[in-house]
């Protein structure tokens, strides 16, 4: 396997009037399975492209295993990538479909046969080995894709959205196969996608993108615990943090908010020398860590409004609020027996410890203690 370093890539297409990928620097180590994350066109899929060879690199420095490759032919590069369409060959069998680039590279032909039967072995594809594509379910494909860059026996294993095409169900059981995989082969992977879910429980760290550059890189929970700004906060989260605009105040070195409605609470995790002095600023707040309760049964610190939207889901239900003041919108995940009915008053608190700051101007979030 191989540790994977990316310095200030740059990837400029002509015409264009902002780099699809700018000054993208991190480090993938071996065996490592690292996971691209964020929305359509934040430049995640034009990074692993050009880790594959199959971009052109406008500025920066790529190596594998320590070895420059920026000027290194895709083929050359010993990495194996995984598409998002299966790309298998209908005329030919499984087996034949994972031989095929061994072939072309003039492997050994009992060699060939040793590395079909061992990726067949892992992926439970002995059954399957002289079918034809068409005689295969998609996850089953899938399978064949996966098992065609493992006989490659590869430095790195690249995927991206490998799994798009597939239903709810598969999904979840390819995810959990490919994570099996990684822990068998032990292999440096980098995965692509814009499935938070996917990012969470696959990647042992994940690197969030944002209009081609990195908004954040950590392990999926740290990540989730303490978002580096507003966007990091509300793409990770389903659904996603609630963002409040408020006015700082403080009095006596404690810090607190305002929202619109008058509602005002408390800032026990900041001192009030961190914080813009009495000025704009964001709050956010989980739906997740959200209490409901009777409008008149809250303290003073709740969240006041009228119920506008309840979305049961079975083992959970969504409950949106309008709050007081035109204050906003929140959404609540509360338990799937919440009382909450359409146009009820209600209010709703959450922990001290579960607020977050962020800077109205950047975006940043502004860290605050950890609360006892």
């Amino acid at each position: 396997m191989a540790t994977v370093h990316l310095q200030n890539l740059c990837k400029r297409y002509r015409g264009a009037p902002a780099p699809a990928v700018d000054d993208v620097t991190f480090t993938v180590a071996d065996g490592e399975f690292m996971v691209l994350l964020g929305p359509s066109g934040c430049g995640k899929s034009t990074t692993l492209r050009m880790i594959a060879g199959l971009e052109s690199i406008s500025s920066g420095n790529l190596s594998i295993d320590n070895r420059e490759v920026g000027n290194v032919a895709a083929k050359d590069r010993d990495i194996a990538m995984v598409f998002q369409s299966y790309a298998l060959y209908p005329h030919m069998s499984v087996s034949d479909n994972l031989a095929f680039g061994l072939r072309r590279r003039s492997v050994d032909a009992a060699q060939i046969q040793m590395r079909i039967k061992a990726a067949a072995g892992i992926l439970g594809l002995g059954e399957l080995l002289e079918r034809k594509p068409a005689q295969l379910s998609g996850g089953q494909r899938q399978r064949v894709a996966l098992g065609r860059a493992i006989v490659r026996e590869p430095k790195v294993f690249l995927f991206d959205e490998p799994l798009s095409n597939l239903d709810a169900a598969l999904r979840v059981n390819t995810r959990n196969e490919l994570v099996r995989l990684h822990h068998r082969l032990a292999a440096t992977m980098i995965y692509v996608t814009h499935d938070q879910v996917e990012a969470m429980t696959m990647g042992q760290r994940i690197c969030v993108m944002n209009q081609g550059r990195v908004a954040q890189i950590g392990k999926p929970l740290e990540v989730y615990r303490a978002p580096a700004d507003v966007f990091v906060a509300r793409f990770l989260g389903n659904p996603p943090m609630n963002i409040l605009q408020a006015q700082l105040s403080s009095a006596g070195g404690q810090a607190s908010v305002t929202l619109p409605g008058g509602t005002h609470l408390p800032l026990a995790r900041w001192s009030a020398s961190v914080l813009p002095a009495g000025g704009a600023i964001q709050l956010g707040i989980r739906p997740e860590e959200l209490a409901l309760h009777e409008r008149d049964a809250a303290g003073p610190a709740a969240l006041r409004g009228t119920v506008a939207a309840v979305e049961p889901l079975g083992a959970e239900t969504l409950v949106a609020v309008d709050l007081d003041g035109d204050a906003g919108e929140v959404v609540a995940r509360l338990h799937r027996d919440t009382a909450a009915r359409l146009g009820d008053h209600v209010a709703l608190s959450a922990p001290e410890s579960a607020l977050y700051l962020f800077d109205v101007a950047s975006g940043k979030a502004i860290p605050g203690r950890v609360l006892p």
